[in-house]
């Protein structure tokens, strides 16, 4: 099963959507706004990809919250996305025991067709 994580208006996780849709693929939806993942779930996802993958630095959460002014360290970001999941780069896309952050259409089709 793949499941996404994110929010509905977010442009990337509209295209991922797309794309599955596009492709017959079934998914899970995740919706940030309703529903906090667990630590260890974001744990996880900063494991087998990487913090500063993971973390939104380009988003307007990380601009209203004023987080470039902590010049926060990796212990720091793992903190704030586990307080703060809009601070997460969507989507998160989970499925065989991988996970995939972002969107890129090249690398969807490598993964998923």
């Amino acid at each position: 099963m793949i499941t996404v994580y994110g929010i509905k208006t977010c442009g990337s996780v509209q295209k991922a959507l797309k794309f599955f849709k596009e492709n017959g693929m079934d998914v899970e939806f995740f919706d940030f706004k309703k529903e906090t993942p667990e630590p260890s779930k974001i744990e996880n996802w900063v494991d087998k990809t990487d913090i500063n993958i993971a973390f939104n630095s380009k988003g307007t959460k990380y601009r209203t919250l004023k987080l470039k002014e902590l010049n926060l360290d990796e212990k720091g970001k793992f903190e704030w996305l586990c307080k703060e999941p809009m601070l997460l780069k969507r989507p998160v896309i989970e499925f065989n025991d991988d996970v995939v952050i972002g969107f890129n259409e090249e690398l969807y089709k490598e993964k998923f067709l």
